[in-house]
C-alpha cells in the first residue's frame, strides 16, 4: 500500500516550482563557493570566505521577504541572499577575482562586503556586525517616510556578542522598527565554539531583553526559515516591530580559505555536519514529493555549471581598475 508524502511547501503557499528555484539557488550558491575555493588554491583569486552549510537558511529568508521593495544587510557568507536579490554569479566571480566591473566595490573591497544599489543590497564593512545599526537606521527612516518595507540584517552568532547588536535590537525595540534581526549560528566564531561566546542557551533568548519575540529554527531546512521570515515581515509590515531569528547550521568550511580549522574541531565533527548537508536533504525531500526527478537534478546542476563556467572565464579575462582608481570615491575630484 502506497502513501503520499506530505508537502510542507504546498501548506506554506509555495508552488513546485517556486521550490525548485529555491534549490536551484541554494546550488548556485554552493557551485560558486566551490570554484573560488579551487581558483584560491590555484592562487588565481586571494581571498574566500564560504556560505558552505548555510545556504538554506539564506534562500529561505531571502524567498520570504519582496523582492521588489525590501533591503536587505547581507553578512559576508550570504551568497544566497544575494544571488536571491538579483547579484549574478558573473557579477560576484567578478568580485572574487578584483576586478574594475566588481559591482560591489570596483574591486576595492575584499570579498563577501556585498553591495548594490539598484537590488537595495546595502554594503557591509570589514568590522563585524557594523551592518546591525545600518538596518536600524534603514528601518527608522522608512517608518518616518511612511514607506512599506522591511529590512533584513543577518549576521554570525559571535557578531551577537558585539555592541553594534545590541543596541540596534534596543533602538529597533523601543522604537518598533521593521527589522528582521537573523543570526546565521554556525557553531563558531572563527575557532571558538558556541559553548565559550554565550551564557544564554540560545541567542534568540536574548529578544525578550529587547522587548521583541525570539526565534530558533533549523538553518538546514529552507522552508522552516522561510516561514519564520515570512512571519517576522509581516509583523513588521503591521508596525509590531522586529524580530530576532536564529539559525542554526554548521559551517562545512575553514572559517575562510586563510584558516585552518583542523587545530580547533574534529574532523569527525566535520564529517557528521556534512552527512545533513542542506543541499543534500533538501533535494531528497523535493524527490520524495515527487517535486525533483534524477533527470530533473541532472538538467539543474548542468545549467548551474554553465552558468560557473561562464561567469569564471568572464572574471579571469576581465580588466583590472586603473591604478588612478585607487583614489575614487575618497578624495573629492
Amino acid at each position: 500500500m502506497g502513501y503520499v508524502i506530505e508537502k510542507r511547501h504546498e501548506a506554506l503557499g509555495l508552488n513546485d516550482e517556486t521550490v525548485l528555484e529555491m534549490y536551484e539557488t541554494m546550488l548556485l550558491a554552493r557551485r560558486i563557493d566551490e570554484r573560488m575555493w579551487l581558483l584560491n588554491r590555484a592562487g588565481k583569486i586571494p581571498f574566500v570566505i564560504s556560505c558552505q552549510g548555510q545556504e538554506a537558511a539564506q534562500v529561505g529568508a531571502a524567498f520570504a521577504l519582496d523582492r521588489e521593495k525590501d533591503y536587505v544587510l547581507p553578512y559576508y557568507r550570504d551568497l544566497g541572499v544575494v544571488l536571491t536579490f538579483g547579484m549574478t554569479a558573473q557579477e560576484l566571480m567578478l568580485s572574487g577575482f578584483a576586478k574594475a566591473e566588481d559591482p560591489n566595490s570596483g574591486g576595492r573591497q575584499m570579498p563577501g562586503h556585498f553591495g548594490q544599489k539598484k537590488n537595495r543590497i546595502v554594503t557591509g564593512s570589514s568590522p563585524v556586525t557594523t551592518q546591525v545599526p545600518h538596518a536600524v537606521g534603514i528601518a527608522l527612516a522608512g517608518k518616518m517616510e511612511k514607506k512599506d518595507f522591511v529590512s533584513f540584517v543577518t549576521f554570525g552568532e559571535g557578531s551577537s556578542n558585539q555592541g553594534d547588536f545590541h543596541e540596534g535590537a534596543n533602538f529597533a525595540g523601543v522604537h518598533k522598527l521593521p527589522v528582521i534581526f537573523m543570526c546565521e549560528n554556525n557553531k563558531y566564531a572563527i575557532s571558538v565554539p558556541i559553548e565559550k561566546q554565550l551564557a544564554c542557551e540560545k541567542v534568540s533568548d536574548r529578544a525578550i531583553g529587547y522587548g521583541m519575540p525570539g526565534f530558533t529554527v533549523d538553518g538546514n531546512d529552507p522552508l522552516a526559515v522561510y516561514k519564520v521570515v515570512r512571519e517576522a515581515a509581516e509583523r513588521g509590515r503591521r508596525e509590531e516591530g522586529p524580530t530576532l531569528i536564529e539559525t542554526v547550521s554548521y559551517r562545512l568550511t575553514p572559517h575562510s580559505s586563510d584558516d585552518d580549522d583542523r587545530s580547533y574541531r574534529a574532523p569527525d565533527e566535520v564529517a557528521k555536519a556534512k552527512s545533513q548537508d542542506p543541499i543534500m536533504t533538501f533535494a531528497a525531500y523535493l524527490k520524495e514529493t515527487g517535486v525533483l526527478t534524477d533527470d530533473l537534478e541532472k538538467e539543474i546542476n548542468d545549467r548551474v555549471m554553465k552558468l560557473v563556467n561562464e561567469a569564471t572565464d568572464y572574471a579571469e579575462q576581465a580588466p583590472y581598475a586603473a591604478p588612478e582608481d585607487a583614489l575614487k570615491f575618497v578624495y573629492g575630484n
